[in-house]
């Protein structure tokens, strides 16, 4: 499988380590900002800017992971019923 199939097949995954990997740079580079600053004044820009839009990237990534993992764990169940259903069929009639 090549890296665009993959892409396309797996693009939360993708999204979230993309995510996660902006969030990371938006927090060093705000931890970077801040401590060159002297006065609260000129930190607060830093704290909001790479602080606050960090914080929302790492919580998107994690969530974009989650739906992913939890995209898969549907798909094994539905594959499994179907599954059940081709060896009981008198059971799929119940559903």
């Amino acid at each position: 499988m090549g890296f665009l199939s993959w892409l396309r097949v797996q693009w939360d995954r993708a999204a979230a380590g993309a995510a996660f990997v902006a969030g990371l740079v938006a927090l060093v580079l705000g931890w970077m900002g801040i401590s060159d600053a002297l006065y609260v004044v000129e930190q607060l820009p830093y704290l909001i800017s790479g602080g606050l839009v960090g914080l929302f990237l790492l919580g998107l990534g994690a969530v974009l992971w989650i739906s992913a993992d939890l995209r898969d764990e549907w798909r094994e169940l539905r594959a499994l019923r179907e599954l059940h259903a081709e060896r009981l069929p008198h059971l799929a009639e119940h559903r």
